[in-house]
Order: C-alpha cells, then structure tokens, then sequence
C-alpha cells in the first residue's frame, strides 16, 4: 500500500509542535481554518470542515497521543481515506527544534487523488511550520494547491 511521506525542520520546542498537532484549536489554526467537532484525546475522536460545508470532510479517531507520536485514524471521510493512518512522529532537533516526521499510510493506490492530497498535506505542513514559528499560520483556504470540483 502507497503512503504519503513528508520531513519537516520546525524552528520551535517539539512540545510547541505537539500542542498544535494534539489539540483541536492548534489543528484548526494550521489546517482547517475554522473549528473542529469533537475531542482530541484517544479512544476519542474529531470531525474537520473546510469553507463553509456543513458536513465535515473527514472524521479522525485519535490512537495515540504520547509527547513524541500523534496517530490518527481516519473513520469518515473520502473513501480513500477511510481506515488510513496518519501519524506525526517528532524528533528533537539542534538548538530546540523539532524534526517532524510525517505518514499518511495505507493509501489502496497511488492515484491522482492521493498525488493532489499530498501536494496539500506538504502546504498544511509548512503551515504548521510557519505557524508553530512564528504564528503566521496558512490554514485552508490559503494552504489548498489541489483543488478538487
């Protein structure tokens, strides 16, 4: 099965890089642009929504959420992101940075939904980056490259 793999070097704590991944106002601030439903806490889980759609664009159960290793699982979504993993594995880096390690794994084909989904997973990416930074954070609408519709 394919995966989308990206690295990242974050000029911030990994504690700071953590608190974005692991809370839903940080997920908020560096992904979707506006409020998320639900909690971020295993066993639990939480919706995402983009622009003004009133049904979410895909549901996360969170696995696992230790100060080093973010896993969710995706429950709702587009089908072929429904039972992928995606996983933030974080690294200290020199001089109190954070080296992130970035999966979204289990993929059932490498097609052209997956290249444009991985083209916007590297600018929400960078937007975590600039965000955990510096505070300038490029949530959706302005992280989307691919658009689909």
């Amino acid at each position: 099965m394919p995966d989308i793999l990206h690295r990242v070097s974050i000029d911030a704590p990994p504690k700071r890089v953590h608190d974005l991944i692991a809370d839903t106002g940080g997920i908020a601030s560096w992904w979707t642009g506006r409020p998320l439903t639900g909690e971020h806490a295993v066993g639990s889980g939480f919706a995402v929504y983009f622009g003004d759609a009133e049904q979410p664009a895909a549901a996360m159960e969170v696995l696992t959420d230790e100060p080093d290793r973010v896993v969710w699982r995706v429950t709702g979504g587009p089908g072929s992101w429904i039972g992928t993993l995606i996983t933030f594995t974080l690294r200290s880096a020199g001089r109190g940075g954070t080296t992130l390690l970035f999966s979204h794994a289990g993929w059932r084909e490498a097609d052209e939904f997956m290249s444009g989904c991985s083209t916007n997973w590297g600018s929400y990416l960078t937007s975590l980056k600039t965000g955990a930074e510096s505070g300038a954070f490029a949530a959706y609408p302005a992280g989307e490259i691919s658009r689909w519709g």
